[in-house]
């Protein structure tokens, strides 16, 4: 046979809470009468013995019936929120299903061998890019080549040649006489105008 299709959870979770507010109504309905009898009994008190007694016993039996109503109404409560549950962990199931999705779809054209083979791409390219770079900032002589040895050899030539000369001449300068620096001011400035 064809089956009967349930209510949704939303439905569900309506029809819950409209009956845990009876069940509460109910409740304080009973919390009133149960009032409303203890007064009756402690007025009859002793003075009345049965009717207080009766008033007791009503008072228990309401009683009985608010207990069992707070059961019936966790219980309600208790499925409410596991539906309420259920309908988030559901609706969570299905964002990272729809997660999974995207990011699969987002790699379907890459592979590890791509992805490496592209690696391998742009490691080579920057070292012919360094290579590049190098060889263009190196000095160029433009037909000028200069052996650096040969420059050291001269320039070891000049200073011998200097050192020489100094030497001859030492005995034939005269003694210059001491520079005359001009007297050093005295720190204690004149007051301005």
């Amino acid at each position: 046979g064809k089956k009967e299709k349930g209510p949704t959870p939303e439905e569900a979770i309506q029809k819950l809470k409209e009956t845990e507010k009876i069940l509460i109504k109910k409740q304080e309905f009973l919390e009133q009468k149960i009032q409303q009898e203890l007064q009756t009994a402690k007025k009859h008190g002793i003075k009345n013995k049965r009717a207080a007694l009766q008033a007791l016993r009503r008072k228990k039996r309401l009683e009985q019936q608010l207990a069992q109503t707070d059961g019936t109404l966790s219980t309600l409560e208790f499925q409410r929120e596991a539906i309420e549950n259920a309908t988030t962990n559901a609706e969570v199931l299905r964002t990272m299903e729809l997660a999974a999705q995207g990011m699969k779809k987002a790699y379907q054209d890459m592979d590890i061998d791509k992805v490496d083979e592209l690696m391998a791409d742009i490691t080579e390219q920057q070292e012919v890019a360094q290579q590049i770079s190098d060889a263009i900032s190196r000095p160029v002589g433009f037909g000028d080549v200069v052996d650096e040895d040969e420059l050291l050899e001269e320039l070891e030539g000049l200073g011998q040649e200097e050192l020489a000369q100094d030497l001859l001449t030492v005995g034939d300068k005269e003694e210059e006489p001491p520079i005359e620096l001009p007297s050093v001011p005295s720190p204690h400035l004149p007051a301005g105008p």
